[in-house]
Parts: C-alpha cells; sequence; structure tokens
C-alpha cells in the first residue's frame, strides 16, 4: 500500500496537469492588443484565413490563422500597421488599425471560388489549405442542373463512374478511381448510410434538402474506418436561415415518360435557433413495361444553442421508394410483375460543447435503419435471350423469389478539437482530432417463400488521431486509426496529406499548390458474407478485411486575376483481399466466400474551371484509369479473369459543364462522356458481348424568372437522343423534355 499511494498521486497529478492543458484557452496567458474578425460578403465568417500584421513598410511582424467564428488576435503593440488577409478562392483585404477597436476584413468570393468543407478532415477546411482531391457539388449546382437524384449528380464529378440498371430509381452504382461500387464511404451530416460491408443503393437517393455533396477520393480510413476504401461522399443537410419570418419554397414539374417532381420546405431562425422541413414527391414511368419508380423523402434539421459554449443539432430523414425490375429488356422480353422496394431512415443528434477558444467537444447519436425487398411472385414464360444477330443456346426461365434484408446501424462518437496558433519561422496553428466511435450492425436477412431468416449482429469500435498543420508555406495532416471490427479482428490504418504553397496571389500567375496523399483503406465482409446458410453462398466467419492502398499527386494553379483554375492529379491504388465466391463441392454443389481477388487501377484527373467574364462559368474533366485484375474474383467468367479490365470501369470518362446568367434569364448546358469499357451480357449470348460502347450524353436547361417569388425552367435530357446501355442489357432514357416551377416566399 506505501508504494501505491505515491503512484496512484503522481499519476493523478500528471491527468491533472493534461485536462487543465487541454481545458486552459490557448491564449490565457497573452494580452490580446489587435484583434478582429474575418467575414465573406454576407457578413458569415470565414476559417482557416491566413492574416499577417504589416508595419508600413510592407514587412511581416507576425502570422496568424482565423478560428472557426473568424476571429484573430495578435499579442503585441504595433504602430501605424495594418493587417492582411488572404486566402485563395477570394480577394485578399487588408486594413489600417484602429487602436482599441476591432478589425473587420471582408473578403470577396474570386471569380473562381473555393469552398469550406468538413469531410477532408472531420472539421471545416478552405479546400484551398488541403491536399486531398475534393469536389463540392452545392446548391446552386444541384439548382442549375435540376436532377431529383443523387447518382445522376455524381456524374459530373471527377474520378466518379455511376452505372445505373435501367430506368430512374433502379439499382445504382458508384465506381470511384477503379474501386469497386462498394468502396465509398457514404454519409449524411456525418451519420453512415452503407449497409454493413459498404454496399449503397443510389438509385432511389433524392437531392432533396441537400445543401451540398462534398466527394473526397482516395482511402480515408484512417478518418472514417471501414468501407472508405477508395473515397467518401458526405451529403450536408440544408438548414434554416434568421429571419423575421419562415420562408416557403418548391418546385413543381413533370415532363417525359410521366415523370412529376413536387417538393417544398418551410425554413426559418433566430438568433439561436433554426429549422428546416422538407418534403417531396418523385414519380416516373420510365420507357420499359413495369419500370414505373416512385419516391417520398421527408427531412429535418433543427439545432441552437442551449447556453453558453454549448450547441445541439438534430437532423432526420426518411426516404421511401418502389420500382419495377424488368430486368435486361435489351435481351428478350420485360419481367411483368417483378419489383424492388427500399427504404431509409435516419436520425441523429449531436451536442456540442466549447469550453474554452481553443477546444471543441462534440458527442453524437444516430441510427440508420434500411429495408429492401426483392419479389417476383409469378412465373414468366421463358424466352431465349438475342442481341444483334447474336443468341442463346438454350432458353432463359423466370423463378419466383422474395426476399428482403434490414439493417440497423446503432452509431455513437465522441470527437475533441484542439487549436493552437504559434508564431516563428512557421508561423501559422495545429489542428489535434481525437474522434472515438462505436458502430453496433443488426441484420435480419430473410427469404419469404421459404420462410427462413439470419439475424446476424457485429460490434465495432475505432479510434482517430488527427494532427493538422496549417502556415502560410504548406499544410500537412497526419491520421491514424486503430479499427477493431466484430468480425476481421483490428486494423491500424494510416494516412498522411500535404500541400504546398509555391506561390500566392491573384496576378496573371496565381496560387500555385502542389498537394499529395498517401493512405490504407479497409472493409469489413458484408453480413452475408460472414454469415450465409445458403448452400449457394456460405458464409465464411473467418474473412479477412479487403484493404487498399491509394498514392495520389497533383499540382492546382489559378490564372488571370483568379477566373482560370486547373488541376492535375495522377493516381495509384492498389485493391487486395477481395472477397468472393469459390467452389467447395461440385455434388451436392456448394460455395463459400474467400478473400480471393487484387485489383490495381491508375490514371489521372484533369479539371478546368474557368470564369473568363461575370455571369459566365465553364468546367470540364476527364479522367483516365487504367485498371487491371491482377488476381481473379471470379472462377468461371472470362469478363473477370486475370489481366482484364475491371468490371464497368472505363479507360476514359468526362464532362463539360457551362452556365451563363445574366439578368432574368440564365442557361445550362453539360455534356459526359463514357468511353468503352469490359462488361457482359450475362446473358450466354453466342458470341458473347464482353464490352460496352462508349457515348457522350448531353443535357440543357433554361430558366427565367417570371416573377420575383416563381421561376419558370424548361430542361431536355439526352439532347441527342442517344441510344445507349451503361450497364448491358439495360436501356436507359432517350431524349426527353421536362419543365417547372421553382417558387420562393
Amino acid at each position: 500500500m506505501a508504494l501505491t499511494r505515491p503512484r496512484s498521486r503522481a499519476c493523478s497529478a500528471v491527468l491533472s496537469l493534461l485536462c487543465w492543458l487541454l481545458l486552459w484557452p490557448a491564449d490565457a496567458t497573452a494580452q490580446p492588443l489587435i484583434r478582429g474578425r474575418v467575414v465573406d460578403a454576407s457578413g458569415a465568417p470565414l476559417t482557416r484565413v491566413l492574416v499577417t500584421l504589416e508595419r508600413p513598410d510592407q514587412a511581416t511582424l507576425a502570422t496568424t490563422i482565423t478560428d472557426a467564428n473568424g476571429g484573430f488576435l495578435f499579442d503585441r503593440l504595433c504602430q501605424d500597421c495594418r493587417v492582411v488577409a488572404a486566402l485563395p478562392g477570394f480577394t485578399s483585404a487588408a486594413s489600417a488599425l484602429a487602436p482599441g477597436r476591432p478589425t473587420t476584413l471582408t473578403l470577396l468570393v474570386a471569380p473562381v471560388q473555393e469552398s469550406v468543407v468538413v469531410t477532408a478532415t472531420r472539421g471545416e477546411a478552405p479546400t484551398s489549405q488541403l491536399g486531398a482531391s475534393v469536389t463540392v457539388l452545392d446548391a446552386d449546382t444541384m439548382t442549375r442542373r435540376g436532377d431529383a437524384l443523387v447518382g445522376d449528380l455524381l456524374r459530373q464529378a471527377p474520378g466518379a463512374v455511376v452505372v445505373q440498371t435501367g430506368g430512374r430509381g433502379n439499382v445504382t452504382s458508384l465506381f470511384v478511381r477503379g474501386g469497386e461500387n462498394n468502396y465509398t464511404k457514404v454519409l449524411l451530416d456525418g451519420i453512415t448510410l452503407n449497409e454493413p460491408g459498404g454496399s449503397f443503393n443510389f438509385g432511389g437517393l433524392t437531392t432533396g434538402h441537400l445543401d451540398r455533396v462534398e466527394f473526397v477520393r482516395g482511402a480515408q480510413s484512417a478518418l472514417f474506418g471501414s468501407d472508405a476504401m477508395a473515397g467518401v461522399l458526405q451529403l450536408v443537410s440544408a438548414r434554416g436561415r434568421p429571419g423575421p419570418r419562415p420562408t416557403l419554397t418548391g418546385e413543381v414539374g413533370g415532363g417525359g415518360y410521366g415523370t412529376t417532381r413536387a417538393s417544398a420546405t418551410v425554413s426559418g431562425g433566430t438568433s439561436r435557433w433554426d429549422y428546416s422541413l422538407h418534403g417531396g414527391r418523385h414519380d416516373t414511368d420510365n420507357q420499359s413495361a413495369n419500370s414505373h419508380f416512385r419516391s417520398s423523402t421527408l427531412s429535418l434539421t433543427a439545432g441552437g444553442t442551449l447556453a453558453a459554449g454549448v450547441t445541439i443539432r438534430l437532423v432526420g430523414r426518411y426516404e421511401d421508394g418502389r420500382a419495377g425490375t424488368p430486368g435486361q429488356t435489351a435481351f428478350g422480353r420485360p419481367d411483368l410483375d417483378a419489383f424492388f422496394t427500399q427504404s431509409h431512415l435516419i436520425a441523429g443528434v449531436t451536442l456540442e460543447h466549447q469550453p474554452a477558444p481553443a477546444l471543441t467537444q462534440r458527442v453524437t447519436y444516430a441510427l440508420a435503419a434500411s429495408e429492401q425487398r426483392s419479389t417476383n411472385l409469378s412465373v414468366d414464360p421463358p424466352y431465349i435471350p438475342s442481341y444483334q444477330g447474336r443468341r442463346a443456346p438454350f432458353e432463359f426461365y423466370d423463378f419466383t423469389y422474395d426476399t428482403g434484408s434490414e439493417f440497423t446501424r446503432h452509431q455513437a462518437g465522441y470527437q475533441a478539437d484542439l487549436r493552437l496558433t504559434h508564431g516563428g519561422a512557421l508561423a501559422g496553428a495545429e489542428f489535434l482530432t481525437l474522434a472515438l466511435n462505436w458502430d453496433g450492425e443488426r441484420g435480419t436477412l430473410s427469404d419469404f417463400l421459404s420462410r427462413s431468416a439470419l439475424s446476424p449482429r457485429r460490434d465495432n469500435f475505432g479510434v482517430s488521431l488527427q494532427h493538422q498543420h496549417v502556415s502560410g508555406r504548406f499544410a500537412l495532416t497526419t491520421g491514424l486509426r486503430l479499427e477493431h471490427n466484430g468480425q476481421f479482428g483490428s486494423a491500424i490504418v494510416p494516412r498522411v496529406s500535404a500541400a504546398v504553397f509555391l506561390h500566392s496571389g491573384t496576378g496573371v500567375a496565381g496560387a500555385t499548390k502542389l498537394k499529395a496523399n498517401a493512405g490504407h483503406g479497409v472493409k469489413e465482409p458484408t453480413l452475408r458474407q460472414s454469415f450465409s446458410l445458403s448452400p449457394f453462398d456460405l458464409g465464411n466467419p473467418d474473412l479477412k478485411a479487403e484493404r487498399s492502398r491509394a498514392v495520389d499527386i497533383g499540382v492546382e494553379q489559378r490564372l488571370l486575376g483568379d477566373r482560370v483554375k486547373i488541376e492535375a492529379i495522377w493516381f495509384d491504388n492498389r485493391f487486395e483481399q477481395q472477397i468472393s465466391t469459390r467452389t467447395i463441392s461440385v455434388s451436392p454443389y456448394q460455395a463459400r466466400y474467400f478473400n480471393v481477388g487484387q485489383t490495381r487501377a491508375r490514371g489521372t484527373e484533369i479539371v478546368v474551371e474557368i470564369a473568363p467574364v461575370d455571369g459566365l462559368y465553364i468546367s470540364g474533366s476527364h479522367t483516365f484509369t487504367d485498371s487491371r485484375i491482377v488476381d481473379a474474383s471470379s472462377e468461371f467468367s472470362d469478363v473477370l479473369a486475370s489481366g482484364n479490365w475491371a468490371l464497368r470501369r472505363p479507360r476514359h470518362a468526362g464532362q463539360v459543364q457551362a452556365s451563363w446568367e445574366r439578368g432574368r434569364f440564365s442557361m445550362d448546358a453539360g455534356g459526359a462522356f463514357l468511353g468503352e469499357r469490359s462488361d457482359s451480357d450475362f446473358s450466354a449470348l453466342v458470341p458473347a458481348v464482353t464490352s460496352a460502347e462508349g457515348y457522350w450524353l448531353w443535357r440543357a436547361q433554361a430558366r427565367v424568372r417570371v416573377t420575383t417569388t416563381a421561376t419558370g425552367y424548361v430542361r431536355v435530357e439526352n439532347l441527342m437522343d442517344v441510344q445507349y446501355m451503361e450497364p448491358l442489357g439495360y436501356p436507359a432514357w432517350r431524349r426527353t423534355v421536362h419543365a417547372g416551377l421553382r417558387f420562393h416566399f
């Protein structure tokens, strides 16, 4: 006992000291003599802006970075000095100091602007200070394009390939930089939407009530754990804004294939509280028999200040959809009764506490529940698949099925962010982040015809540590996560991201940034892969995690007074221990899941943004992906054999967009290109179809402000009436015209 007490007291003293250091404000011992704020044109605070204190001869005395509220301070006296604030994507601003009074600097948005994102670092950060490859699709982009579904919106993102099986609402997959369609983590306001194991169907996910979509490419498991193998996609819900009375916005419209859309949003707020409630409906008959799609959305966000330094934020979203599934109608008759239903319920609450200016803590609990059901209760007549002179050697028979899956994810987390500023040769700020997460996965896999069900469950834990250094010369982010999964055990996944600012300014040769990223990713098996009892795909409890290693290097250059921005990136990804089935018995037939596959993908992304004159904006991108199956994950398919391109990942993909606005009128036009890609008819055609042809797909929209509260629009999809298929056998929409009215009160 005599030896234990001193040790206990020593440990307590150390812990007390650490807590005091964390909770004590970073600037508590300083006597701030110069302070101020940096805001944008609307008065909103700008975070992480580089602020310099200069003498009359423009010599730099000190440098700091604004906090989350746009605030800055210098702890020194200075006669006749001025402060200068600069952030790429904004015009710089300078102001002489007024003795004893705070200084406010207003930065105006540059012609080619930047965005502040939360996904790349789990905290607000300007994209100009990040090494990560980030694309932001904001509310204005969604309005200009008029897309009802997130899957259609993502066709504009570099590095992304969207594959939709036929008409709107059918299964839609996202492939990022050569990865599989379950290698992207999908979040709504920080809440994981993926099914356990990474799968996510974008088919029924609407853009209603979204403020922006943040798309970060590259392995991000160091921050987000399992499933972030090739990227992270975060949907950010719209919030209400303070005002004297509630605001009502909405849309009604319709067009080809019996398409109708209607939505309404009521929002508002005070100086302490805000709220926003949205409801929407989307219907279309598509173009094939038994392909009607309907989707309903209800979404809510609310939040406010409970006490000094304490805020609460609530988010809820419910989506319900049904789609007919006629099958590969290009090869034969449609299935006239099969259908697919899915629903998603997401709810979350976050409590944030700022005990000191330098420290922020937040606690979150969220629930994500989904239900899916695939049904075909009637047997359609047999048919022989055929296509352009090709014909299968035997008849295909329909069969009945009625299967369902229910997944529930309980998610709890704690995050602490510490911010420290300093001077010296590397004057700037240090950001430290600690994140603790628990993910309780619960599932039920049902076969309603055989009246059998399987109810697996898993509990996963993760701890992430991240350090960011931001200064006027470079930004460096390092992160590490320990992921303990209830299935594959423990894994350590690192990540490092760097940006070097070679040149600043807004002249003919503007800001130049070199950037590089390297990280590892992990993905847990699906519940079926781990626990299935079916002899056709027996689960394997000994499966390892699928893994990725991702590297990319790039450069960003701004030109001509921030009217041009060019980004070029080279990436190299390797995906290992991929899970697929292997035959373990011929008679009786049995197959089981194993870690058997390996794929690599390397290539380039080129992104160009141009704002030649006010009101005109042009953007374009091209992605080249050289993918290769190193070790085959399938033992029977020639298309999936070693040495082939990865399935449905084209070597060339790109897009171009142009928008113009003047007075009451605006126009938006764009085209997306998808090159030749490996695919399979999966219908035993002779000779087999093993690739899909490339195509350009054009669209255009015109808008006119009819009154101060209403805007009418006309949009044409597939402007050139191209006949194409994304996966083979599933014809996509031909030319359609849509019109509608958007209102705001």
